[in-house]
């Protein structure tokens, strides 16, 4: 019976999967490769009152900037989870250059997400755009201490969406009610539109009744 033949693979020929294959002299250094946030997702249906655990991010979404302001302060329990650009952008106008504010707000606000999952504190951010790279950077935060991750797109009337945003919310929309959010890395989704938006009275984080 012939020997098992024993196969030399040369460092030059490492599988191009590995992150710690040897380095050609000058070569630059590969960017780590990024955490996988994908999950399971589930969509959930409107109720008149929301509960999520403490500690988690909830990410809003609404085309129309006054139906999303006006949304959260009504929704929202606990206002002080409540962490957006506007309100950073704000508290920086007339002490930032305006050509730095929206670089400026968006590290500030970075920051004080982070260090709010460190924490183990809830937040809530109602995000000003309608693209998954916008919602992503929140994602990863909140992925990075195992938080848990929800999504909340609150429908705005067809004449106060902008026209550049109307095929980005459809994609959106499509995709949410087809449960694929999960891939964005969002353990729940939930859509409101006409009377469900009004008739959802208060979303609060606080742990599970005893008796679930």
């Amino acid at each position: 019976m012939s020997q098992p033949r024993s196969v030399k693979i040369g460092d030059n020929e490492r599988g191009g999967w590995s992150s710690d294959r040897p380095r050609k002299a000058g070569e630059a250094e590969r960017p780590p490769r990024q955490q996988d946030v994908s999950v399971r997702g589930r969509v959930l249906s409107p109720t008149f009152r929301m509960r999520y655990n403490p500690g988690s991010l909830l990410v809003i979404v609404c085309a129309d900037p006054a139906l999303r302001a006006k949304f959260v302060a009504r929704v929202i329990e606990e206002q002080s989870t409540v962490f957006s650009l506007d309100k950073v952008k704000a508290l920086l106008a007339g002490k930032v250059a305006a050509e730095e504010i929206d670089a400026k707000a968006q590290t500030l606000l970075d920051a004080a997400v982070a260090k709010r999952f460190a924490a183990g504190a809830s937040v809530v951010v109602p995000v000003e755009g309608l693209s998954a790279e916008e919602r992503e950077r929140y994602v990863r935060a909140a992925a990075a201490h195992r938080r848990a991750r929800h999504i909340i797109l609150v429908e705005a009337g067809k004449d106060s969406v902008a026209e550049e945003d109307r095929a980005p919310l459809t994609d959106l929309r499509n995709r949410l009610d087809a449960g694929e959010l999960g891939q964005e890395g969002f353990m729940t989704s939930l859509r409101l539109g006409g009377r469900n938006v009004e008739e959802l009275k208060k979303i609060i984080f606080a742990p599970p009744p005893a008796d679930d």
